[in-house]
């Protein structure tokens, strides 16, 4: 349930919390109730969507105290009660295809629990060092950006095909992209076109499975020519409909300061918005459909066979085959972001994908930019439970029974090493909000990959040292900053785009209003 289970959120995502104990009692108390873990972890990512700035942030003092009502009792549907019934079948199935009897438990966000989360970083330490990125399996060091490129990269993409995110087929359905909608719109003070788009995945080999990629593109209407743009992993506008309508008293204020969207148009980008889930589901249930069970024919998966991270990722590089088609997009300037198990598929996309120019990989934690072997926040425990097993490959699960965290033939640090030498920038909160996605753990994996941007002529991120709260490191390809706030990509925008546009570049800025 990602960074629910990890404390007290930020002051804005706290509202939402309260509305969502008798999700949290459930999984933090009674620790018995899958479905509870399934729902947590939908809701919990979706604070994020609610999380716009620093500003929205320091305007929520009066919600939290709104918020402190006793939120009413939930019923679970009968759709989401058959969704727990088939993920737990699926992950038996994977288990008793693995030999595996029993999986340790993850980290538990009750305090008092025998496995508790930990949050001391003196006991941290337990597993050892990672990899190193550049050493090669026969032990002999990577000396020449030859090496790397012909030798060890392919040697990292390997392990974590076989072990760890799974292995995409060779051939997939081809996609054939339909502009479905254009309208001429204002956002702040900034006229745009938006674009909504749709991929058609060729369902012929099993036409019970339809696949249809959502995605919106935004771009400056007076722009001269094509533009960079951000592109964001993010949650339906149904579903957001759907979660205002159910929750109305979670709603953001009002006037809370400019969006993501309005920060990025002040530089003259556009935005995109891909919707991860119309590609594959996010349960372990939907294995049988989306991309995965298309490509399955509906079968179940092999223990070797792609997980909904890499899933999510081919959505995006399809969504960037689109882009190479628009005359408004600047297709060798997309950029990505994504937030908490976004932010695991937008680094995923990015090590695959050397299309991709830049990625905004925020509080992604473990399967994410966070070393595994450092024990902080969620653990392996969590991802191999039933709620997120689906996110990756099957083998994945024996590093949680049979083998042990120690026994990873590869680590976070050599995840970000697949994006070199393109600039990546890392973020998390303070461990007040955000320490289940582990900031230091994700600040150690930059660094382990700091040797291979070095090798590649490019800088790394200039110090072994984590830094104070709040302190950019900025000056190199890979960058960081913790800030404050709790589990939230809010506050770090500012700095990201600030790093960014040394990369990325438009013609003329539009200044932010407010409408």
């Amino acid at each position: 349930m990602e960074a629910l289970a990890g404390g007290g959120v930020n002051r804005y995502a706290g509202v939402v919390r309260k509305g969502l104990n008798f999700l949290l009692l459930k999984v933090l108390m009674n620790r018995a109730s899958r479905l509870a873990l399934l729902l947590a972890g939908v809701f919990g990512a979706v604070l994020c969507a609610y999380c716009l700035s620093a500003e929205a942030q320091q305007k929520a003092d009066g919600a939290q105290a709104a918020a402190q009502t006793k939120a009413p009792a939930y019923q679970p549907t009968a759709e989401e009660l058959a969704i727990q019934a088939a993920s737990e079948k699926d992950h038996q199935r994977m288990m008793d295809l693995l030999g595996i009897k029993t999986l340790r438990p993850g980290a538990n966000g009750n305090p008092k629990a025998a496995n508790a989360a930990n949050y001391d970083e003196s006991k941290a330490d337990i597993y050892g060092p990672p990899p190193a990125a550049l050493v090669l399996n026969n032990g002999m060091p990577v000396r020449t950006p030859a090496e790397w490129w012909h030798e060890r990269r392919p040697q990292i993409v390997e392990l974590f095909d076989r072990e760890i995110l799974g292995r995409m087929p060779e051939h997939l359905p081809k996609v054939t992209w339909e502009v479905t909608g254009v309208k001429q719109e204002m956002n702040g003070m900034v006229p745009l076109v938006t674009k909504t788009v749709v991929g058609h995945v060729d369902n012929s080999a099993d036409p019970k499975i339809t696949v249809n990629i959502e995605l919106t593109v935004s771009t400056p209407a007076h722009a001269k020519g094509p533009v960079p743009v951000i592109m964001e992993l993010a949650f339906s506008k149904a579903f957001m409909a759907m979660f205002a309508k159910r929750f109305p008293q979670y709603a953001p204020p009002a006037n809370a300061g400019p969006t993501w969207e309005q920060q990025v148009l002040a530089r003259g980008w556009g935005y995109a918005e891909y919707v991860p889930t119309s590609v594959q589901p996010d349960n372990g249930a939907g294995l049988a459909e989306g991309i995965v069970g298309l490509a399955n024919k509906g079968q179940p998966r092999t223990p070797d066979q792609w997980g909904a991270l890499r899933a999510w990722a081919w959505g995006a590089s399809r969504a960037l085959d689109y882009f190479e088609t628009d005359k408004d997009v600047d297709a060798k300037q997309v950029g990505i972001e994504g937030h908490s198990r976004y932010g695991k598929a937008s680094l995923v996309a990015m090590a695959y994908d050397p299309r991709f120019a830049i990625g905004y990989i925020s509080s992604s934690g473990e399967a994410g930019a966070k070393l595994y072997r450092h024990h902080f926040g969620e653990q392996i425990g969590n991802v191999a439970a039933t709620s997120e097993y689906h996110w990756m490959a099957g083998n994945f699960l024996k590093y949680d029974s049979t083998l042990t965290t120690a026994d990873l033939p590869v680590d976070a640090n050599e995840l970000i090493a697949l994006v070199a030498p393109r600039p990546v920038f890392i973020s998390g909160g303070a461990t007040d909000g955000d320490g289940w996605a582990d900031a230091k753990g994700m600040f150690l994996a930059a660094v382990g990959a700091g040797p291979v941007y070095r090798l590649l002529g490019k800088r790394d991120l200039g110090t072994t040292v984590f830094p104070p709260m709040e302190t950019p490191l900025t000056a190199g390809e890979i960058a960081f900053r913790q800030h404050s706030g709790g589990h939230t990509p809010g506050p770090n925008w500012p700095t990201f785009l600030e790093f960014a546009s040394r990369y990325l570049h438009a013609g003329a800025t539009h200044p932010v209003k407010q409408p």
